[in-house]
């Protein structure tokens, strides 16, 4: 007896890869919302629209979830890092591009934030034993210190800039802005939110950045 299109191997598979994406893609607006102690697994079943046990199927309790959650996170930045093809680029243009879209990024991904928030809350442990969280980022500090030394080599920037620091840099900069905005709209009176207040921190972490990496 064959099977039918629907009951092959292959079938299945993408059924299996299918459901976790929306467990995934469901547990993520979850965690993001309630973080990690107030994310129910029912309610990231309704999200997903599936029965909670293929959740314990898939990823056996909440902690392995929200730390597969973390993993396709940071897979998701640094998967669109890539597609900038900043190698491709002049040194303080590839600099450029690379704070602006971080920049951006957060502004579309406010998730992103909020699940960093949380597991920073949780002092790393789950990201702590993941044996692919290094190994997705290592590739970015590799091609940022390359860009470092293109500009070095070239005459544009200045050397001893460590490519881990400079990004640490950037992403707080933006970062801390954003996380941090119902509190410094309030007390400086400004509502930090505005078209022309973004575009204005955007241009501001842009020159802080060259200012610091280009040779004066």
């Amino acid at each position: 007896m064959s099977l039918s299109t629907t009951d092959t191997p292959d079938a299945r598979t993408r059924d299996a890869e299918r459901t976790q994406e929306s467990i995934l893609a469901a547990a993520t607006a979850e965690f993001a919302e309630r973080g990690l102690g107030g994310a129910r697994v029912d309610n990231i079943a309704e999200r997903a629209g599936i029965n909670k046990r293929l959740i314990y199927y898939y990823f056996e309790n909440k902690e392995a979830l929200f730390l597969a959650v973390l993993e396709r996170t940071y897979a998701g930045i640094r998967k669109a890092e890539q597609a900038l093809h900043l190698e491709d680029l002049d040194p303080a243009t590839a600099i450029r591009r690379l704070v602006e879209f971080t920049w951006n990024y957060y502004l579309k991904h406010p998730e992103f934030l909020a699940l960093l928030n949380s597991e920073n809350l949780h002092r790393a442990r789950h990201l702590k034993t993941s044996s692919r969280i290094r190994e997705m980022n290592s590739p970015l500090v590799a091609l940022l210190g390359e860009i470092l030394e293109r500009g070095r080599s070239q005459g544009m920037f200045r050397g001893g800039i460590d490519p881990v620091q400079l990004y640490i840099s950037i992403a707080s900069l933006a970062y801390f802005y954003l996380s941090n905005n119902p509190t410094l709209s309030t007390i400086f009176g400004r509502d930090l939110l505005s078209p022309a207040a973004l575009s204005e921190r955007l241009s501001h972490i842009t020159d802080f950045t060259l200012g610091y990496i280009l040779r004066s």
